[in-house]
């Protein structure tokens, strides 16, 4: 009897142990079969692809505070450098002024232009020049960028000048490691040059010794593509410095290029590199100059106002200069005294003293 009861309790566990793991595959199979049809059950929602945080950040586009062109990055006011430019024929072809954002052209003496070119600490450009003398105008436009005025001597009354209103400045005659002569192709006085590398240089050791000052000139409002000036003229600017061709200065706008080239004369003007001189902005400042001894040294007025017009995209409007003192940055204003934009990019100021010197080409 007992042995039967035996034979049934093993029975019955045989049983409980086969149930269990068919169970057991049971339920094995029914998760494996229904991770088989989830996407049928159970369909995946779609989640749009989510943006990269470079996708995310800002798209502020930055100006250059000189030029006015587009940087990746918030630019501090730049250390300027003011470069007088011999512009007599002697000293043609000329170096580097292809290369400034700004440039000057104004009379001495005879009437013969002379450029004060404008660079800024970062730019490289291997050769300026020929580095000429000082004059009083130049300076007053110098100091308005708080630039460095770099030039080689000067009329007694721009160094009476520089002495006594805090110019900074680099007079050859006491930095020649600034400058070197190139006596082979020229013949003094119109053979010194410089580069950025060597102003900068002085820059370093000026500041080390005397000055650390913080930049605080002002800029310039400058033009996006959005802006409508269909209502100006159409005209180029023909300067007239003397009489004769030689210092006739011509500029033409270039549709194809957006820009104005230079012609001096009847000759598209070069540098000594066989480089074209082109221009985005050229303003024509009218003013007073005075010729104050037998040299034929000239007074130019640069502080009030006075007679303007701004040629820009192969226009022209007339408007006013405003310069309020020696140390306030020369501006263009509209008739009825709103700021003009400049394009971004390059600008030449002519300095004459009446409307006989200006000519409209069209």
């Amino acid at each position: 009897m007992k042995n039967k009861i035996k034979k049934i309790i093993n029975g019955m566990k045989e049983r409980m142990i086969l149930t269990s793991v068919l169970f057991g595959a049971l339920v094995l199979a029914l998760l494996l079969g229904g991770y088989a049809f989830r996407g049928v059950l159970f369909p995946k929602s779609e989640v749009p692809d989510q943006p990269s945080s470079e996708q995310n950040e800002p798209t502020e586009q930055w100006r250059h505070p000189l030029t006015g062109l587009p940087t990746m990055e918030r630019e501090d006011l730049p250390q300027v450098y003011a470069v007088m430019i011999d512009h007599s024929a002697d000293a043609w072809p000329q170096a580097g002024i292809n290369q400034a954002f700004l440039v000057i052209e104004a009379p001495v003496e005879a009437g013969i232009p002379r450029l004060e070119a404008f660079f800024y600490q970062g730019q490289e450009v291997d050769k300026i020049g020929p580095v000429r003398s000082a004059r009083p105008y130049f300076v007053d436009w110098a100091n308005e960028l708080d630039a460095m005025y770099v030039h080689v001597g000067g009329s007694n009354q721009a160094l009476e000048l520089i002495d006594n209103n805090g110019t900074f400045d680099l007079n050859q005659f006491w930095n020649g490691q600034s400058f070197w002569r190139d006596n082979d192709t020229r013949y003094a006085p119109h053979n010194v040059y410089t580069s950025t590398e060597l102003l900068g240089k002085a820059l370093e050791k000026t500041q080390a010794e005397e000055r650390n000052q913080e930049l605080v000139y002002g800029v310039w409002e400058f033009a996006d593509e959005s802006e409508d000036i269909s209502n100006w003229e159409t005209a180029d600017p023909i300067i007239q410095f003397t009489s004769g061709s030689t210092y006739t200065a011509k500029w033409v706008f270039d549709a194809e290029a957006q820009k104005y080239q230079r012609w001096q004369g009847n000759y598209a003007f070069q540098t000594e590199t066989d480089e074209d001189i082109w221009a985005n902005n050229i303003a024509v400042m009218i003013t007073d100059v005075e010729v104050i001894d037998g040299v034929g040294r000239k007074e130019i007025r640069t502080t009030g106002r006075g007679d303007a017009y701004v040629f820009r995209d192969g226009k022209v409007i007339e408007g006013k200069w405003v310069k309020p003192s020696a140390s306030q940055r020369l501006r263009f204003i509209t008739l009825d005294g709103q700021e003009i934009k400049l394009n971004p990019g390059t600008t030449w100021i002519e300095v004459i003293d009446g409307y006989d010197k200006l000519e409209f080409s069209k």
